[in-house]
């Protein structure tokens, strides 16, 4: 007879190995964590964990995942919400994962640590799929009631959601080497300031909308990372 499985104590248990896998990365650091660290933490045994996760990156993998699932919650409201314009909507949507991330500074630290190892590319690839996965259709769902709006003026609303999406990628790789530089202070505010708005105008021209249209990020999301 086949094994039933309770749903919940199985989500209760698997976030438990999330939960301590977290405060390590946090802590110690990705590299630097062990598999026998989170054992030691929950005394338990490997193969309990093997029954979760069956490696060190799975569990990395997993923290990613749970974070990027609660920044969707966080925007849920304001994709469901019926009175919001496509152009408004699309600001709450980056202001509400800008304050999620902020709210989760210590975390997306270490995750930006990940990214930055050279010996990580796999990870990198997994981690940018699911920004996909996670982004895409949020992106298609404001374009195309932006042109039902009237106010964008593609034609493709999914191909310009994934034009969008890599224009993002590629700001966000950015972002974080502004970051790193800032921190060892070789480059200027200033200068972050300007990148910024480059890429602002480059997604209004992508939209077909008038520069000013959107604010991406204001100027407090800026200088909470970068002041």
């Amino acid at each position: 007879m086949p094994r039933t499985v309770n749903v919940e104590v199985h989500k209760v248990r698997r976030d438990a190995f999330l939960d301590v896998a977290q405060r390590l990365i946090q802590t110690k650091g990705y590299e630097r964590m062990s598999i026998q660290d989170v054992l030691d933490d929950l005394e338990t045994s490997r193969g309990a964990l093997y029954h979760y996760f069956d490696s060190k990156q799975a569990l990395l993998e997993g923290v990613v995942e749970r974070f990027a699932d609660g920044a969707m919650a966080a925007v849920a409201p304001i994709l469901t919400d019926p009175h919001l314009p496509a152009l408004r909507r699309l600001e709450r949507v980056f202001g509400s994962i800008a304050q999620f991330k902020a709210e989760q500074k210590e975390l997306v630290l270490a995750i930006l640590e990940v990214w930055n190892s050279d010996g990580n590319a796999l990870v990198r690839e997994r981690l940018r799929r699911l920004t996909a996965s996670r982004m895409g259709p949020i992106l298609s769902l404001v374009i195309r009631q932006g042109i039902d709006e009237g106010l964008v003026t593609s034609r493709s609303p999914d191909e310009t959601a994934r034009v969008i999406f890599f224009l993002l990628q590629g700001y966000q790789e950015l972002a974080s080497e502004h970051f790193l530089a800032r921190q060892a202070g070789t480059i200027t505010f200033a200068a972050v300031e300007r990148t910024h708005a480059a890429f602002t105008e480059a997604f209004e021209r992508i939209l077909g909308i008038p520069p000013g249209s959107v604010t991406l990020a204001d100027e407090a999301t800026l200088r909470f990372w970068f002041g």
